[in-house]
């Protein structure tokens, strides 16, 4: 949920990835600092996938009972970003992971999201090499699977905008 900026949180294994490497995040779809986001959570687990749930409100609807195509895009992305994020981190023992952006991702829709159940988003790296992780992630309810994307995620340099962000 919204934790506002500026409080601080204990470094815990138990904490998304979100809370214990961006807690002042602002980002509409994970970060924990934005009131109006959708506060993606995501934790890894033991055999290398991230996974996370997620809850639906009225107001991301496209029509009645459906998941808008937009929001179930960010749940992916930002999903799939921490995904390449904390596998960077793990590959190069570093003490926390390194800022990634979105280079490219894609989405196919393969049937309409219900909003009457809990969302499901599991993710996983498929190769990396250097500063980009390439990842696969599908978002699935009642262990159906609803949409599905690749995506592309690079670690940022020093002179990118979005360096010191987390």
């Amino acid at each position: 949920g919204f934790r506002p900026s500026g409080v601080s949180l204990p470094m815990s294994d138990s904490l998304p990835l979100q809370e214990r490497f961006s807690p002042r995040g602002i980002c509409f779809g994970c970060g924990p600092a934005n009131p109006h986001g959708l506060h993606v959570r995501s934790f890894p687990g033991p055999d290398g996938t991230v996974s996370a749930t997620w809850s639906p409100a009225g107001h991301h609807a496209a029509f009645p009972g459906i998941l808008n195509g937009g929001i179930i895009g960010a749940l992916l992305d930002c999903h799939s970003n921490w995904t390449a994020a904390w596998h960077l981190m793990e590959r190069d023992r570093l003490p926390a992971p390194p800022c990634t952006v979105t280079a490219s991702y894609a989405v196919k829709l393969r049937r309409p999201v219900p909003m009457d159940g809990e969302v499901r988003l599991i993710a996983r790296v498929t190769s990396s090499d250097g500063d980009r992780a390439h990842v696969e992630a599908t978002l699935s309810v009642a262990d159906q699977i609803c949409a599905t994307c690749t995506g592309t995620f690079v670690a940022v340099k020093p002179d990118h905008p979005a360096y010191h962000r987390w």
